[in-house]
This record gives structure tokens, C-alpha cells and sequence, in this order.
């Protein structure tokens, strides 16, 4: 086992405890950033491109069919093939944390639907659940199992805010777990059905899950109720017949105390679980190996790898499986430097470099987090959820690298200021009211002296306008500069009026010639 140090040149701060990790073409994608996503990257996910150590983060795009994906951390996350013989795969995403501090109970299946110049576009679907519906949760995870031909989704454990009419001023945004049902979510119809086990006696959250074939197994896991990590270990095996599917659970000896463990693949049969907790303020350093042969598993420890004095001193670590025997792993940095990052990240391969990226019996592995408001006295959450296998980086260098200091500082020009005296937009209560709004409210930019941000909606413009000036290079005034900017207007300036020469009103005509005899007559009649 090698350990290294991960350098990152760009957008530390997105990583946080967390986030998840997906594999798509062989590339790895980071998805779950800390905060709504900004302008740079809209999606909220990148490109994870590690070359020699060195890490960028470059923004991905979404089909024009796709539906919005928050940005959601400590979800349930595995793969899903259409058969188990299946090459191409699809993320299923359940439940999670929004930066609102908000739970989701919705899933979310990824896709990447092409690839051009390396470059990949997926595709988000949001799936409709009827049935059993299983309540918005964290820290919980979503396996798939495959029998007499076809598959299934399992989720179990994890937890939620205590039911609103439980709640109270002291205790409104208390967590408990949920209840130990099993979940079986068909992802083609989204026909849910809960089990009750007798063998499932306690809540779990931030456990170890293992998939294959028809069985997962589940490992650990921390009880909110009695705070405590047992050394559980279950069998859970689903049966897939033409009629109603059975499940069983068996308790099984010989599991491990520890919660918010990582866990790998190393080869077909064997895993490596990594990091975790024993108790809130003491890490797990041991490894350990997990054999899968036949209808058996085997837990035993392996030796550990040479950690660093930083990671032995630190109080929390987190990190994700990126496949292949690859750990990715985060601990906070030293705040008693003058100048220090918010994290340090390692990268610690569990195998030979020549180690086989193909994996097929591995059909997903579920490694939960444990929030640190529920544990330990850090802000925040110290552990992550994920699940799946991710392996080599091909980076590419035509990404567009995204850099969070083209941004504007959002605490002080962000979404939710004081735009104007009648102002009433609140993160709370604030509600979509353009069609173009998803997680924020629309705003504009007044042009007056040094120019300012205000909402759109209260300076009660109509959407066509709002687009317009958008769309268009024209300058914008709100209502309190508008009267303003038309006084210092300068005038246009406007050509002389051309005046046409005054006609005289007796204008003579030219005189008429008297020929000789009209003369001549003239003067007989008037002598």
C-alpha cells in the first residue's frame, strides 16, 4: 500500500466532506460541492483530472433534456446495468443533503449519453416513486441485486429530521434514524415496497454495504438512538421470481465495529476497507480485507500503511473509493499556520499499478458518512457516502478548467441581499417566480455609479423584459436610480429645423404686355 500526496491548483474549497464520485469512459466525475454551484459550472460536477499527483477540477455539461440535479451530499449512490452481463451503466442517486441543510427524497438516475473530443455529456432523469416511498434520508445506502434475470434496487438505513408533528423550537431540526425497513425500488417503474426484518431490530446509518449478485451484505453502521457502533454484520438476500420477491436476512459472526469506512475492490473476490470511526472522537487506522467466496465472507486485517503525522494528528478524515484498489482521502488543514488550505487530500492505492480496472463481480459497494453534528463537535460532517467504482484518469487538457476567482464573492454581492428598500426576498421563504429561476432568485445589474445587484422580481419586471436585457448590451436602472439617470441624461442632439421663406399674401403676378391698338383705344376713351 502507497500513499501520496494529491496537489490541486484550482477550487479546493468545492471539496468538502461529502461529495461522491462517479466513472464514466474511465474518467472519474466529483459531484456534491459545498454550495449551490456558481456561474462557471451551473451542473455542479466536474471532471476529476489527476496527472502526476496534480489535480484540476474542469465542469462537465448535461444534455438539454436533462432535469436539474442539486448539489447533494451523503447521498446513496450505486451503479445500475439493464443485466448483469451489461457493459454501459447508469448512476441511481437517492436522498441526500442540499446546501438549504434540506434532506431529498427523490432519485435521480445519470447517464452519459455521448463523448466527443473526450469530452463527456450527461444526461440527468428524475425518477417518480409510488408505493412505499422511502422518507428524505442521509447516511443511508442503495445497492442493486440481480436475479432470474432481472434487477432491483435495495436501500436500507440512514437518517432523517424528527416528523414535523414531533418537532419543537429546541429540538425543530433534530435528526433520528430511520426505521431498519428494507427497500426494494424498481427503477424502471419506480414501484417501491417496504419489508420489515425481525432480524433488523435498530436504525443504521454510515455503514458498509457490499453487492453481489443476489445478496448484500452489510457492515457496521452507527445507532443515532444508542449511540453506538455495533459489530454488525447482516446477509440480506432477495429472490426475484415471477410472483412477489422474497427477502431474507441472516446474522451473520465475525463483523467490525467502525462507521464511515471506505471500501474499494482490489479484485474479484476481495475488498479493502479503509478509514472509519470506533468511537466520536477516535479514528479507525486499522485496514482490512473482505473475501467474498460462494454464499461466504471473510473479514480479517491486513497490515496499514504508512500514515502520515498529519493524518495520525487529525481529528476527522473523510474521502471516497475511486476504484481499482484507490482510496481518495481528505483530512483539514493545520488552522495554526499562517497560511494553510482548508484541506489536505492523499491518494492511497490498495494495489499493483498493473492491477485489473475491470471488475465485473463487483456490482456496487455502499461506504456512508457520518455527519459530525450528530457525533462529534466539528462543523459540518467529517465522513461521506458512496458507492462505486471509478478507476484510471485520462485527463484531458481541452476541459475548461474552472476557477472560482472569476466568481463574485457571494457574501457580499451573492443571491440573497438587500437589493432595495422594498426588498423581501428571503432564503427561507423565497420561492421560484420566473421560469428561468431553479435555486435562485434572477437578478440584474444596475449601471448607476459603481453599479449594484438587484432582484428582478422586486423591481417588478415582467419576464420578457428581464430576457430582453439580458440577452441585449443595454444599460439597466432600477427604480430608485431611474429618475436619476433620465435627469443626467444628456439631451440627444437634434438638427436645426429648416424654415420655408414666408409667402407674401398679394404676391403680383407679372404684368400684362398692351399691344399698340389696345393703347391706342385707351386713349380715345379716356380723352
Amino acid at each position: 500500500m502507497s500513499l501520496q500526496m494529491v496537489t490541486i491548483s484550482n477550487n479546493i474549497a468545492l471539496i468538502q466532506p461529502g461529495f461522491s464520485l462517479m466513472r464514466f469512459d474511465g474518467q472519474v466525475f466529483f459531484f456534491g460541492q459545498k454550495g449551490w454551484p456558481k456561474r462557471a459550472c451551473p451542473t455542479g460536477v466536474f471532471h476529476l483530472d489527476i496527472k502526476h499527483n496534480h489535480l484540476k477540477l474542469k465542469p462537465v455539461f448535461f444534455s438539454k433534456d436533462s432535469c436539474y440535479l442539486p448539489p447533494l451530499r451523503y447521498p446513496a449512490i450505486c451503479t445500475f446495468k439493464g443485466s448483469f452481463e451489461s457493459e454501459k451503466h447508469q448512476y441511481i442517486v437517492h436522498g441526500g443533503k442540499t446546501p438549504n441543510n434540506e434532506l431529498s427524497d427523490k432519485i435521480y438516475v445519470i447517464s452519459a449519453v455521448c463523448k466527443n473530443n473526450k469530452r463527456v455529456t450527461f444526461r440527468c432523469i428524475e425518477k417518480d416513486l409510488v408505493g412505499d416511498v422511502p422518507e428524505a434520508r442521509y447516511g443511508h445506502s442503495i445497492d442493486v441485486v440481480y436475479s432470474r434475470g432481472k434487477s432491483m434496487g435495495v436501500l436500507f438505513g440512514g437518517r432523517s429530521y424528527i416528523p414535523s408533528a414531533q418537532r419543537t423550537t429546541e429540538k425543530w431540526n433534530s435528526l433520528v434514524d430511520c426505521q431498519p425497513h428494507v427497500f426494494l425500488v424498481d427503477f424502471e417503474y419506480g414501484c417501491c415496497t417496504s419489508y420489515i426484518l425481525p432480524e433488523l431490530q435498530d436504525g443504521l446509518s454510515f455503514h458498509v454495504s457490499i453487492a453481489r449478485n443476489d445478496t448484500i451484505y452489510i457492515l457496521g453502521g452507527h445507532s443515532l438512538a444508542n449511540n453506538i457502533r455495533p459489530a454488525n454484520l447482516y446477509r440480506i438476500s432477495v429472490d426475484l421470481p415471477l410472483g412477489s420477491p422474497a427477502v431474507s436476512c441472516t446474522v451473520l459472526s465475525g463483523g467490525i465495529s467502525v462507521s464511515s469506512a471506505i471500501l474499494t475492490q482490489t479484485s474479484n473476490d476481495e475488498f479493502i476497507i479503509v478509514g472509519g470511526y470506533q468511537l466520536e472522537d477516535k479514528k479507525r487506522m486499522v485496514c482490512n480485507i473482505v473475501s467474498l467466496e460462494d454464499n461466504k465472507i471473510e473479514i480479517r486485517e491486513m497490515e496499514s500503511p504508512d500514515w502520515t503525522p498529519d493524518i495520525k494528528h487529525s481529528k476527522i478524515w473523510f474521502g471516497s473509493n475511486m476504484g481499482n484498489g484507490t482510496v481518495f482521502l481528505g483530512i483539514p488543514g493545520d488552522n495554526k499556520q499562517a497560511i494553510s488550505e482548508a484541506f489536505y487530500f492523499y491518494m492511497l492505492k490498495c494495489t499493483e499499478e498493473d492491477g485489473n480496472e475491470d471488475q465485473n463481480t463487483f456490482t456496487n459497494s455502499q461506504t456512508s458518512t457520518e455527519d459530525p453534528g450528530d457525533s462529534t463537535p466539528f462543523e459540518d460532517s467529517e465522513e461521506f457516502c458512496f458507492s462505486a467504482e471509478a478507476d484510471s484518469f485520462d485527463g484531458d487538457d481541452e476541459f475548461d478548467t474552472y476557477n472560482e476567482d472569476d466568481e463574485e464573492d457571494e457574501s457580499e454581492t451573492g443571491y440573497w441581499i438587500t437589493c432595495c428598500r422594498t426588498c423581501d426576498v428571503d432564503i427561507n421563504t423565497w420561492v421560484p417566480f420566473y421560469s428561468t429561476e431553479l435555486n435562485k432568485p434572477a437578478m440584474i445589474y444596475c449601471s448607476h455609479e459603481d453599479g449594484h445587484w438587484v432582484h428582478a422580481q422586486c423591481m417588478d419586471l415582467a419576464e420578457r423584459t428581464l430576457i430582453q436585457l439580458s440577452e441585449g448590451s443595454n444599460k439597466y436602472y432600477c427604480n430608485e436610480h431611474v429618475a436619476i439617470a433620465r435627469a443626467l441624461q444628456t439631451p440627444k442632439r437634434s438638427l436645426p429645423l429648416k424654415k420655408p421663406p414666408l409667402k407674401s399674401l398679394r404676391k403680383k403676378g407679372p404684368g400684362k404686355i398692351l399691344t399698340p391698338a389696345k393703347k391706342s383705344f385707351l386713349r380715345r376713351l379716356f380723352d
